[in-house]
């Protein structure tokens, strides 16, 4: 490792003050946080690279060690720290005890489909055949509908379980309610203090809730209700409980916490941890049936579950059957649920076409609203006959394209608008659309600082638009005038070794709240940049000694930093990126990731 100089902390890494993405590249460790990597390096006797990646995201020198190797018994709560989880907890087990018709309601993301096959696996192990129910994306929107539920009653639920949805559905409860039908929810998202009626609603974001377990995904809190109600079953010494292994279960709950993107803080790394562990001996056959179809051949890691894995399990809930993925997740016949990964990879293609052709509208439509994006606080794109289920990842790609909060918008033939949107660092998008909602601009609206739904009435679009750059100006305004890229470290292309690997993802697993080490590889020498696929480029670099490392730019055909890298073949550069070691067709790889280049001065 090339250690730069205890540079000011206002000096640019490298001298870089403005790279090709238009970012000034600072190093992500001031002389306190070099003296705190240098005192946990020392103390625990540990690699000095690995000290300050764990220094640079805020571990304190005494908690190093720990945080190394999370544990569940060390970070798990008291499930009853949960508000009403011990409720919860008794009727479920009630349930069981009784024998009743379970059905399960659940959301149509990674999170939904996760949580349900959590809980229906569970259910199982005891005798309940339970009914996951999961609605259509397109014509019944989010979380419970009273439709919904009085079917399942009219179908023979004595007890419905709603997860991952379910704290904000008053009108549906309350239909249970009246036909003396219990409802319990199992949640996450932010809710305000109204709650719906219901048995019990366990979510660590409910305003009276003290747990601190407010970071977990859906699927995090799931496993902490079946904690509460297999010790409720052992009390009761029921004898299903000896031969069962709730641990087992963790890789749907890592799946979960990977692709809802919570912060990989406290407990949500215990599970994903473990939970790889779990992924890696293949014992769910449908999440063994995607691994195959996504062709990952080496261990399973939380980008094969982000990147690979749960876009397909996404894509039956985007343009298709929202049931095939919690489908695919209890199924126990290899042979059904190869048949059902092979038609979520299908659908997977179909939306990354229709995303192509959908992202180039928006993109012109962004271009010819807002130029290059630098005067707008939020990019808001709106087309008719777009599909409503992919206008989020539309959103991100705009985020990512123009560094600002944006939207995009599906209407319908009626003028109804279903809208997503992505956030940048720093500014809470659904705090902004729940004020819209109150402002009486949207139908409805909700979500959390990183990320927001919405319905629109098409005469509202505009006023929409304008209350959106009046809310935000500022605050966006403030976090885009000066763009960063925090960089661990120097690195010459010789250190890129699998040693490095190895350490680097002991100090994972990365992710929200955990950002992947960045590592910048100054005067480098493009010996090759060539396209891949449609929009990607590889890249070899050298170093000074001749030592050469290949390398990828993902998605940047037609960006700024596409360009500079095809046209700077032969020239010395200064490249910023991310280390890792990919194993393809049983041969392992080190390979950067770029992010960013500048020229070398």
């Amino acid at each position: 490792m090339i250690d730069q100089p205890a540079d000011p902390v206002d000096r640019a890494f490298l001298g870089v003050e403005r790279s090709v993405t238009g970012q000034r590249w600072v190093s992500r460790l001031d002389q306190a946080g070099l003296n705190r990597a240098l005192a946990m390096s020392q103390h625990h006797g540990m690699p000095e690279l690995i000290a300050r990646v764990l220094a640079g995201r805020g571990v304190a020198v005494d908690d190093a060690e720990a945080f190394l190797d999370p544990t569940l018994r060390s970070l798990m709560p008291d499930p009853y720290a949960l508000t009403d989880c011990e409720k919860l907890a008794k009727r479920i087990a009630r349930a069981i005890e009784r024998n009743e018709h379970v059905a399960i309601f659940g959301d149509y993301d990674v999170d939904g489909a996760s949580s349900a096959a959590l809980l229906h696996r569970f259910l199982h192990n005891f005798g309940i055949d339970a009914t996951i129910y999961i609605p259509d994306r397109v014509f019944e929107g989010y979380g419970p509908n009273p439709a919904a539920i009085n079917q399942l009653i009219d179908d023979g639920a004595q007890l419905i379980v709603t997860v991952d949805c379910g704290s904000t559905s008053h009108e549906a409860l309350a239909a249970a309610a009246v036909r003396n039908i219990d409802v319990v929810v199992i949640d996450h998202h932010q809710v305000t203090h109204e709650l719906p009626v219901c048995h019990a609603l366990v979510n660590p974001n409910r305003e009276d809730d003290l747990s601190g377990q407010g970071h977990l995904c859906a699927a995090g809190v799931v496993f902490l209700v079946l904690v509460a109600v297999q010790r409720l079953l052992r009390e009761r010494r029921d004898p299903r409980v000896a031969g069962f292994d709730l641990l087992s279960l963790l890789d749907l709950v890592a799946l979960a916490t990977v692709c809802d993107v919570v912060p990989l803080k406290g407990l949500n790394r215990a599970y994903v941890v473990k939970g790889l562990v779990a992924a890696r001996h293949m014992q769910n056959p449908g999440l063994a049936a995607l691994f195959a179809k996504a062709g990952i051949g080496g261990p399973v890691t939380p980008y094969h579950l982000g990147f690979l894995v749960g876009p397909r399990i996404n894509a039956g809930g985007r343009i298709s059957d929202a049931a095939l993925g919690s489908r695919l997740l209890t199924i126990d016949d290899p042979g059904k649920a190869a048949e059902i990964a092979a038609r979520l990879d299908e659908l997977n293609r179909e939306r990354q076409a229709m995303e192509a052709a959908m992202l180039a509208e928006a993109e012109a439509e962004a271009l010819a609203e807002y130029g290059n994006g630098e005067g707008a606080a939020v990019i808001v794109t709106a087309r008719d006959k777009w599909h409503p289920g992919i206008v989020g990842l539309i959103a991100a790609r705009l985020k990512e394209r123009f560094n600002r909060p944006a939207f995009a918008i599906a209407f319908d033939a009626s003028g109804k608008g279903t809208g997503s949107g992505r956030s940048i660092n720093g500014f809470d998008m659904g705090r902004m659309v729940r004020a819209a909602v109150e402002a009486g601009l949207l139908v409805k609206g909700g979500g959390h600082a990183m990320a927001a739904g919405l319905t629109v009435e098409r005469p509202n679009l505009g006023k929409v638009r304008a209350f959106f750059e009046d809310t935000a100006r500022d605050t966006v305004g403030n976090l885009t005038a000066s763009r960063t890229l925090k960089i661990d470290g120097a690195l010459g292309a010789s250190a890129a070794t699998f040693d490095l690997a190895d350490q680097l993802e002991a100090a994972g697993p990365y992710g929200s709240g955990h950002s992947q080490p960045i590592f910048a590889l100054p005067a480098h020498r493009i010996r090759d940049s060539r396209f891949v696929g449609t929009s990607h480029l590889r890249v070899t670099l050298e170093g000074m000694d001749g030592t050469r490392l290949e390398a990828m730019a993902f998605r940047v055909a037609d960006t700024d930093l596409g360009k500079f890298l095809q046209s700077a073949r032969g020239d010395l550069v200064h490249v910023a990126g991310t280390i890792s070691a990919d194993t393809w067709q049983g041969t392992r790889r080190m390979q950067l990731r770029i992010l960013d280049a500048a020229k070398a001065q």
